[in-house]
């Protein structure tokens, strides 16, 4: 400091916390209740996937846990476990974007082995042709049920493209030709178990901009496009005449039984012949029992129909469905004396009692539904 002022460098070091320079704030790509959503997503489609995959391998499958982090192509081609194979999919309609599943190569030889018909132990870690096909197309039902459970959710159209499987087996190799090794990607990670075979992992990777897709679609935040078809009709009223606006909106007011008065021409009335008015007549009324059966009935008497008997219904939150396991119960809202509902092509016509004929279920017919409650029925 000379002459009792301050030097440029000294203005800067005091600015900048006595000589320590700031760092510039990182942007966080995700927020808590991003994470969290995400996760909840995926929990939910993922289980889908694990009930597909049990019923291809005829195994117990959990897919669970799931955790949501941000992470790079490049971070896990350097701390993950190699050989993997990875199943690559693209979002055609309701979701636009890229979506990997990963799993390990060792866990895709047990799904093999049991898609061919074996016990689930696999000696070789190397998979064959036809063993990369079987656990591709396994992983392809597994991507479908998601994608089905995230059209529910989104209450919208989601389809895929087709798969394209890889085998990532040393940090050389390229994941995906569409996501940079240095992009940002959503990693949600899920454990897998099959049955007393496998407790692994299996990895869904996400670009950030598919990530916030569904975020934004879940939140009720989505930017909707507008349509191309606006301004056009737009410039269509703006076109019209204003004489023929006024007179528009003259007439959605009031109806006049005065001709309006306007600057174009308009074509005169034409007078329409007078409209001859009869009294209606009907058939008298004959006797309603034997009328009431139509003459034709013979041609719809062998149309099958689907009778179905309801127990009784109970309503749970999606927590409580997925907790459900082997032995687990559910307690229904009808009390064991009361009567069960008959269905017939999903319309209650009647109510009966379970019994047992020849070691198999049946239902007592105890009483036919009124024609109040069959035409309520039949409105639900």
């Amino acid at each position: 400091m000379s002459n009792g002022f301050l030097s440029q460098e000294e203005i800067d070091s005091l600015l900048n916390g006595g000589g320590m320079t700031a760092e510039p704030v990182q942007e966080e790509i995700l927020s808590d209740i991003e994470k969290d959503l995400l996760g909840e997503i995926g929990n939910i489609s993922m289980g889908s996937a694990s009930t597909a995959l049990s019923t291809i391998i005829n195994q117990q499958v959990n897919i669970t846990t799931p955790v949501v982090s941000v992470t790079t192509l490049k971070s896990l081609k350097d701390n993950f476990q190699v050989p993997n194979i990875a199943l690559e999919v693209k979002y055609t309609s309701g979701i636009m974007g890229e979506n990997l599943l990963v799993m390990k190569i060792t866990d895709a030889a047990v799904i093999a082995n049991l898609m061919m018909g074996g016990n689930g132990v696999a000696e070789n870690t190397e998979l064959s042709e036809i063993e990369i096909s079987a656990v591709s197309e396994a992983m392809n039902q597994m991507i479908g049920s998601a994608a089905t459970s995230m059209a529910t959710m989104f209450s919208r159209e989601v389809n895929i493209s087709p798969p394209e499987s890889r085998i990532w087996s040393d940090a050389s190799s390229n994941l995906s030709d569409n996501i940079n090794d240095n992009e940002d990607i959503i990693l949600v990670s899920f454990r897998l178990t099959i049955g007393d075979l496998v407790d692994s992992n299996i990895m869904q990777l996400l670009p950030v901009e598919t990530a916030k897709k569904i975020v934004s679609i879940m939140m009720g935040t989505e930017t909707s496009e507008p349509t191309k078809t606006a301004e056009p009709t737009k410039i269509e009223e703006t076109a019209k005449p204003q004489e023929t606006q006024r007179q528009e909106t003259h007439t959605q007011q009031r109806v006049s039984h005065e001709e309006p008065q306007s600057s174009y021409y308009q074509e005169p009335v034409r007078q329409q012949p007078p409209v001859e008015v009869q009294k209606a007549a009907f058939q008298p009324l004959g006797n309603a029992a034997a009328s009431a059966i139509p003459k034709n009935i013979d041609l719809i008497l062998d149309v099958p129909l689907e009778i179905s008997v309801v127990l009784g219904r109970t309503r749970k939150n999606i927590k409580d469905i997925l907790s459900l396991g082997t032995g687990s119960l559910i307690e229904l809202d009808k009390l064991a004396e009361e009567p069960v509902e008959i269905l017939v092509n999903g319309k209650r016509v009647a109510y009966g009692e379970v019994v047992v004929v020849d070691e198999n279920f049946g239902v007592r017919i105890t009483s036919i539904v009124s024609s109040a409650e069959r035409v309520k029925s039949l409105r639900e």
